[in-house]
């Protein structure tokens, strides 16, 4: 009977030790991906392009993002997806609106 006992006891702490790895490793995961996002955020080139992006849509350009303002290559990529990412989500915005830009009242 102590035997039974035993293997419960290491069964129950194989449990725990198991559920509390996976928990860690699944914390891990939201945190990096909140951590990318804040990345992106305190990228200035990304920011620029972000800006730009959203101004040529709601001016009704086409979209053409100038990235020899970055002489970098790291800078341009990064420049040119704040670009896209501006540009749609203005869009979306627009399309979500009904058409209309959001004015600065």
């Amino acid at each position: 009977m102590k035997k039974i006992g035993s293997y419960i006891y290491a069964l129950a702490l194989v449990i725990c030790l198991g559920t509390t790895a996976m928990l860690a490793v699944s914390n891990h995961n939201v945190k990096s991906n909140a951590s990318g996002e804040t990345t992106l955020a305190s990228d200035g080139a990304f920011r620029d392009g972000l800006y730009l992006g959203k101004l040529a849509a709601e001016s009704g350009q086409a979209p053409r993002p100038a990235i020899g303002r970055w002489s970098a290559d790291q800078d341009r990529s990064m420049f040119a997806a704040g670009y896209r990412r501006g540009y749609n989500e203005s869009l979306a915005s627009a399309a979500a609106n009904g058409g209309r830009t959001q004015s600065a009242e």
